[in-house]
């Protein structure tokens, strides 16, 4: 099997701002294979606060022996730690079994899909800035709005009172504790959001214990892989399942389906991304109630044969051309 690994660097139309970090640009690295004249690619972003960089994801994917190489799929894949390093071989190697068995990832997993209504996401900036976005993605339903710990039931009015007509999510990614978190629920109810994202720090989830939400509650960093799972699943109602975190579609298919029996919701997310990155990620939305795969939005031009975004925040299945 021939394989390639490499950086790849798209700009941001905008720097996107969260809590604590600045992304500016998109920073992958692609795995590409080809065996029998058929070729697979996989994208992989990582996790920043987990210290991922595209230096790591290729050192981690160049330190695979010869004899991994021989291996099946699943026993391939279980060579690499969960992340974007794996996230892009396991979608690498679906994609290379859509083309080499002439299938696509709907025939293989028995799936009929349907469209996804995704959110288009509106990172921290000036007042300005937020409500000018929350009215650029007029064509979108659904908004998340990223917030930290100043000003945030300002700056959720100032979107709905830009956007009236929208579902609200929010994201404080790791911002609040519980009290702040109790003292927003009555003012974030009334402005009619729709679920909070990973309110507090990765770790400190037991401070949620015992607390009775009237607004779902998203488990995002707190819950990387199905090895988290049982640590959180009674403290969040909604379980965000990012492919770049689990490391590939084969082990996010295991978190959705254990998630689901437990009665979860599910959210797809992302790291950003191009559309290479959403369309494993687009079969994940399939058992989603709440949909996040907007990455190509940020992006300031996306990849050939990139996913398709309708009015509405409908988005098409992916193309074969593009992955699956």
């Amino acid at each position: 099997m021939k394989r390639n690994f490499s950086k790849v660097t798209l700009p941001l139309e905008f720097p996107f701002q969260i809590t604590g970090y600045t992304f500016e640009n998109l920073n992958a690295v692609w795995v590409e294979l080809e065996q029998g004249g058929h070729r697979g690619r996989g994208e992989g972003v990582g996790s920043y606060y987990l210290g991922e960089t595209q230096e790591s994801m290729l050192a981690q994917l160049n330190s695979l022996s010869e004899a991994a190489w021989g291996l099946g799929h699943e026993e391939l894949i279980a060579k690499l730690p969960p992340g974007g390093a794996k996230n892009a071989l396991d979608c690498a190697l679906w994609d290379l079994r859509c083309k080499s068995e002439g299938k696509t990832i709907w025939e293989l997993l028995e799936m009929a899909p349907r469209k996804l209504n995704t959110v288009a996401t509106v990172g921290i900036g000036s007042d300005e800035f937020m409500a000018s976005r929350a009215k650029t993605f007029a064509n979108y339903p659904n908004l998340k709005i990223k917030l930290d710990h100043e000003r945030p039931l300002e700056r959720v009015r100032l979107i709905r009172d830009a956007r009236p007509d929208a579902t609200l999510v929010i994201d404080a990614n790791q911002a609040w504790n519980r009290d702040q978190l109790e003292d927003l629920l009555p003012g974030l109810q009334d402005l009619g959001v729709a679920m909070i994202e990973q309110p507090v720090k990765r770790g400190e989830d037991s401070q949620l214990a015992g607390l009775e939400s009237p607004i779902p509650l998203g488990a995002d960093d707190s819950c990387l892989t199905l090895d988290e799972y049982d640590a959180v699943k009674d403290l969040y109602d909604v379980i965000n399942i990012k492919l770049d975190k689990c490391g590939g579609l084969t082990p996010a298919l295991e978190l959705a389906k254990v998630a689901l029996r437990d009665g979860k919701k599910l959210m797809v997310g992302n790291m950003t991304g191009s559309s290479l990155s959403m369309a494993p990620a687009f079969v994940i939305g399939q058992f989603c109630e709440f949909v996040d795969i907007d990455g190509p939005l940020l992006l300031a031009d996306d990849i050939a044969n990139s996913l398709e975004y309708l009015p509405g925040g409908l988005v098409n299945p992916p193309t074969p051309e593009l992955w699956g």
